[in-house]
């Protein structure tokens, strides 16, 4: 486990909330878990013609920003974004490497066209964390669709996980 685990904000998010953030990741990682903003010009990531945020290039950005070579570092960012091969995603980690991003975009009741419901976009942001450091830490996506490692398509597939491991995920983070 590395030293630490920096949370980036790209845009402001409420300090309540964020700390809310930053605290269900500690329960799951046994590291400190730091947040704080950063300031990144998320411009040349931006594909006018999706209007959506290309991924890769946000987390390559990003990972010029850890504190140390030993820290992890993930993105949260409002924006939504896509890999070239997918419609969107939540977020995503580079498998056993330092860094991650997730987007809270397509995690917000609004988009769906249904009323502002923060505790569960905090909810929702804390497993798709949890699930992006994890693959930093090396775990693939998991069978078990209880564990937060499953593969989520849906904004329902996250609703359906829980916020932690399960067993052999947890075995194979302290491997």
């Amino acid at each position: 486990m590395p030293a630490s685990i920096r949370l980036a904000y790209l845009k402001h998010y409420p300090s309540v909330w964020a700390a809310a953030l930053e605290g269900g990741v500690a329960d799951v990682f046994p590291a400190e878990v730091r947040g704080a903003p950063l300031n990144l010009d998320l411009r040349p990531a931006y594909a006018p013609d999706r209007r959506q945020y290309h991924a890769t290039l946000i987390l390559a950005s990003l990972l010029r920003h850890r504190p140390d070579e030993d820290a992890k570092i993930l993105g949260v960012t409002p924006v939504d974004l896509y890999i070239p091969v997918l419609t969107f995603v939540f977020g995503q980690s580079q498998l056993d490497g330092p860094g991650a991003v997730i987007s809270t975009h397509r995690l917000s009741n609004e988009f769906y066209g249904l009323p502002p419901d923060d505790g569960l976009l905090l909810e929702r942001a804390i497993k798709e964390a949890i699930h992006e450091l994890g693959h930093a830490f090396g775990l693939v996506h998991c069978p078990r669709g209880a564990c937060v490692m499953h593969a989520s398509s849906y904004v329902e597939d996250v609703d359906l996980k829980d916020p932690d491991f399960c067993a052999d995920c947890r075995r194979g983070l302290l491997d």
